[in-house]
């Protein structure tokens, strides 16, 4: 169970504080019964303790204001004939808030104990704890479970030589206690516990089957970056981007809980990291290494020898292919696509549009290929040249149509598209409508993608002032440099590989796209949190925006 102060209240801006710096609140209760509803504190016994050493105490007993049931009188030895003059419990909370201050508050179910303080507290007109919170049973059951019957205090404080034993008294069992969390840190140590936030999450990862790995991560840093798990022969298995690499690798262990997980840790042997300057350069940095290593367990970045493009033929009556390899042969490609039924499904909605011949045939002017138009011509789906009814200037105004749809009006083509949805849906023809509008978000999508990274190839040398003090630069989209204030700039691209610049006929390679997409989206996010230094071009596009037409728009 974790709290955080509410605004105005100190607490640990930094989650990351070295467990020998943190303070700790040891608490322990006595009441009448098991329900802060409608029973009462009798005792409080509290220990601070910060690296070790004890702070200080504090003891009281606690009049309830009712009878105490013969069963607890019987169990803790503390009478009403005890507590008849002790004060009452709005008396003592502040001098408990006082001594608590925001030290991070530990008990043994101290779910149980925080949950009266917080009903005394409610009554009083106060607000509820607000305090970082540490349950050392549930830490016990991560940690030592395996060692004893059961994580009740007393068994533990038995079975693992405690110097104080529980006696069902506030502060005995406040000690006990912190006897106990002072060992559970020394285990915990082990894992590479050793900040809080690694205390706080260890409940929900010590219990994890590859718990012990996690002494792989002691030396990861609270920093932004790129972290690499390896196997036992330093082959790369993943590479993922963090703001904190800490954190981000330890979850791995508790809540990250998709299917190829548990085969990666079974597999991970180490961890290694870069840390950088800013997210920018960790995303960067992230889809350069998936490009190069090729990790087993990525699948995002992995793919991009597999990309394909949509050409339109280099040819005197041209038509759409979907091609792997692209060629400087001066034809319009759109892409990269990271998949051959995508690249069908945008030039499916580019014919729907606009009657491209879609046969395969090879058709020279004045020389018909076929003594009947093909099936699509015959259908009145597509102009077809192949019987010799369509003259090259007749087709070429087709194709030039086309051409425009894909570099400056893209309404020439989803326009019609959406003609045709509009008069399926009237005809409650709902399924060939949804079909028509999956083309048209197919080709949107591939339009706007390619138009994201044209902006970025246009905009030349690009340095932009981040919100933190950093700087970098972008060079046509690629990231050449990053540094912080005081600091010369540092090449981000020497020992990950060349930054070269696309091939002048247009067409975009796969590994770069995956670069251009990522820094695309990473100004997407952060625009107005960037201040723009220097631009050689521009990053605003003149053309019209493409409005989606995902499903449900």
């Amino acid at each position: 169970m974790v709290r955080r102060a509410t605004p105005g209240q100190r607490c640990f801006d930094d989650l990351g504080t070295p467990l020998h710096e943190v303070t700790f609140c040891v608490i322990d209760l006595e009441t009448t019964g098991g329900s802060a509803a409608d029973c009462a504190i009798t005792e409080i016994g509290a220990v601070k303790v910060r690296a070790g050493e004890c702070l200080g105490t504090l003891h009281t007993l606690v009049n309830p204001g009712t009878a105490i049931p013969p069963a607890i009188t019987v169990l803790t030895g503390i009478t009403e004939t005890m507590v008849a003059r002790a004060p009452r419990v709005e008396t003592v909370l502040p001098a408990l808030l006082e001594f608590v201050g925001d030290a991070v508050i530990v008990g043994h179910n101290i779910r149980f104990d925080v949950s009266f303080l917080d009903a005394a507290l409610v009554r009083s007109d106060r607000p509820r704890l607000a305090n970082l919170v540490v349950d050392t049973c549930a830490l016990a059951r991560r940690l030592v479970r395996e060692e004893v019957p059961d994580c009740r205090l007393g068994t533990l404080a038995s079975r693992l030589r405690l110097a104080h034993r529980p006696t069902h008294r506030a502060l005995d069992d406040a000690l006990a206690t912190t006897d106990l969390l002072h060992l559970l840190l020394e285990r915990a140590a082990g894992l590479g516990v050793l900040g809080l936030d690694d205390l706080l999450e260890l409940p929900s990862i010590g219990g994890h089957p590859q718990a012990a790995k996690l002494r792989a991560t002691a030396t990861l840093p609270r920093a932004p970056g790129v972290y690499i798990f390896r196997d036992r022969t330093g082959r790369a298995l993943y590479v993922g981007k963090a703001t904190n690499l800490r954190s981000r690798v330890r979850s791995y262990f508790s809540t990250d809980d998709r299917r190829k997980i548990g085969p990666m840790l079974r597999e991970m042997q180490s961890v290694d990291h870069i840390v950088c300057r800013s997210t920018l350069e960790a995303s960067v940095l992230e889809a350069r290494l998936i490009a190069r290593m090729l990790p087993r367990y990525n699948r995002r970045g992995t793919r991009w020898k597999k990309y394909v493009y949509l050409k339109l033929t280099a040819e005197p009556f041209p038509r759409l292919a979907v091609v792997r390899s692209p060629r400087d042969d001066g034809a319009p490609y759109l892409g990269p696509l990271p998949s051959a039924r995508l690249a069908r499904l945008v030039a499916d909605a580019i014919e729907s549009a606009v009657p491209l011949r879609r046969c395969t045939a090879r058709v020279q002017p004045g020389r018909p290929g076929r003594d009947a138009p093909c099936a699509p011509a015959q259908l009145g789906a597509s102009l077809c040249p192949c019987a010799g009814g369509v003259s090259e200037a007749e087709y070429g105004a087709v194709v030039a149509r086309v051409v425009r749809g894909l570099t400056a009006d893209p309404e020439t083509l989803l326009e019609p598209l959406r003609a045709r949805m509009r008069a399926l849906a009237a005809a409650e023809r709902f399924e060939e409508a949804a079909d028509v509008r999956d083309r048209a978000s197919a080709l949107a999508g591939a339009l706007n993608r390619r138009r994201r990274m044209e902006q970025l190839l246009r905009s030349g040398r690009v340095e932009l002032d981040l919100a933190d003090g950093g700087r970098v630069e972008l060079d046509r989209g690629r990231l050449r440099c990053a540094w912080a204030d005081g600091e010369l700039p540092l090449d981000c691209a020497g020992a990950l590989g060349p930054t070269d610049p696309p091939p002048a006929s247009g067409w975009i390679p796969g590994d770069l796209a995956d670069e251009l997409a990522c820094v695309a989206s990473w100004l997407d996010s952060y625009a107005t949190r960037v201040r723009l230094v220097h631009c050689d071009g521009s990053l605003a596009s003149p053309l019209p925006a493409i409005p989606p037409l995902a499903p449900g728009r």
